[in-house]
């Protein structure tokens, strides 16, 4: 009887470890690429554990650390006053992990022959000061703007960094996600839009150096070229279990790696 009760204990144990699950949701600059290839080289080591990956934007990640409805919120931003009070009211502390650096690159149309643009040039197209390409020296054409959305920590993160806190150009369109922005402006002559890193190589778009800095590995971590950012992971407080180990995987120098691979700057 003792032997079958230790054997029934002993398929318990087993069966909790291989069910367990890490909700991770929030920020698409993470979790489109990065996040993903993280937990697919996790689970090669450990097995028992299952990802649940949710990449709708900055602002569902954090508010899913409050809520309780994830383990880990992914955000390309750190959290906003607002976000603060309503952690605590609910007794939660948003605890904020740095994952890796980023920056957030100028895009156009490939056969754009803008190569460069000024702070103040940017500034002036995305809030809709400048409409034609021809008042930034291009050829005639109005512009098109692709932002992220407004649960974005990128939409966010860029008009603090590049619109001195201005609104948005009415005209401009909100897309999803990075590759979504990247896709818009390849197939568009007269668009920009802005993307992280991890996205400046993809096809029918150029990045365009932005007072003669070109967004890279060493302009971002000299914190010359004007739009980098550190991108987070958010818990409420210390992590535990898995969760902790998963985070542990991400910073150290395995998921450091990963991230350079990709297109991120690590953190060493």
């Amino acid at each position: 009887m003792k032997t079958a009760l230790l054997l029934l204990a002993a398929i318990a144990t087993a069966n909790a470890v291989s069910a367990q699950k890490l909700v991770i949701k929030g920020s698409d600059t993470l979790g489109a690429k990065l996040v993903p290839t993280l937990a697919e080289e996790y689970k090669a080591k450990h097995p028992g554990v299952s990802f649940e990956i949710a990449a709708e934007g900055s602002t569902t990640g954090i508010a899913a650390i409050i809520d309780g409805t994830a383990q880990i919120g992914m955000s390309s931003r750190r959290a906003k006053p607002t976000e603060m009070s309503a952690a605590t009211a609910k007794g939660v502390t948003l605890k904020p992990i740095i994952v890796a650096y980023d920056g957030m690159a100028v895009v156009v149309n490939a056969n754009n022959p803008i190569a460069k643009l000024t702070l103040r040039q940017v500034e002036q197209i995305f809030t809709g000061d400048v409409t034609d390409w021809s008042a930034v020296g291009g050829k005639p054409g109005k512009i098109s703007i692709y932002t992220r959305n407004t649960s974005s920590g990128t939409y966010s993160d860029w008009k603090e960094l590049a619109m001195k806190r201005r609104d948005y150009a009415s005209s401009s369109q909100k897309m999803a996600g990075n590759e979504q922005i990247a896709a818009e402006v390849a197939k568009n002559p007269n668009g920009i839009g802005y993307v992280g890193l991890a996205y400046m190589g993809a096809e029918g778009i150029k990045v365009v150096a932005v007072d003669g800095v070109m967004p890279s590995k060493e302009t971002v971590l000299s914190k010359k070229y004007a739009y980098a950012r550190p991108t987070f992971y958010y818990t409420n407080g210390e992590a535990t279990g898995e969760a902790a180990r998963f985070i542990a995987f991400t910073t150290g120098e395995a998921g450091q790696q990963i991230a350079a691979k990709i297109g991120f700057v690590p953190l060493k």
